[in-house]
């Protein structure tokens, strides 16, 4: 599988001083849209889910490397993205030995305690270019984390049929 290269991009839809959710996050599950790249096989789309948290202490400085936030912990990353290959009628994680679907997602909100809400979108490969079918189904499950560690839900995405490379 070719190294993944994420767009990650943040619409903030709404902020205000008072805490209108719990300190928790939430996420919903929006959309998984193949991006066209012309060439007749598939090999990325666009993963957007919705967030909503009550204190806004969502997202990660770049020079947020301290613990528990350091490279060696489980918390370097905040949103925590499985990839799923349906496999004999079961869809089954899989995990790449080089490359991690897993993200930093920004600082969203220097005002903290206060609600925040809106939409992330990430660009992820979905092709893992193994050429002994002509399609996989896919899915993805995914959750994120806020700097007190307030594990949000987990969701899981609509399966995608994947066109392989030929």
């Amino acid at each position: 599988m070719k190294k993944l290269i994420p767009l990650l991009a943040i619409l903030l839809l709404a902020a205000c001083k008072q805490e209108k959710f719990p300190p928790e996050p939430s996420i919903s599950f929006v959309s998984l849209e193949k991006i066209d790249n012309g060439m007749g096989y598939d090999d990325k789309a666009t993963l957007t889910i919705h967030f909503e948290d009550g204190d806004g202490d969502i997202g990660l400085n770049v020079t947020d490397t301290d613990s528990p936030y350091d490279t060696s912990s489980v918390y370097y990353y905040n949103w925590f993205i499985d990839y799923y290959k349906k496999i004999d009628g079961e869809f089954q994680k899989i995990e790449f030995e080089e490359v991690t679907f897993n993200q930093r997602i920004p600082r969203l909100s220097n005002s903290v305690p206060e609600s925040i809400e809106g939409n992330l979108f990430i660009d992820l490969n979905i092709n893992d270019y193994n050429p002994a079918t002509a399609t996989d189904t896919i899915l993805f499950k995914c959750r994120i984390v806020d700097r007190a560690l307030h594990e949000s839900n987990e969701i899981e995405t609509t399966p995608l049929v994947v066109k392989k490379r030929p």
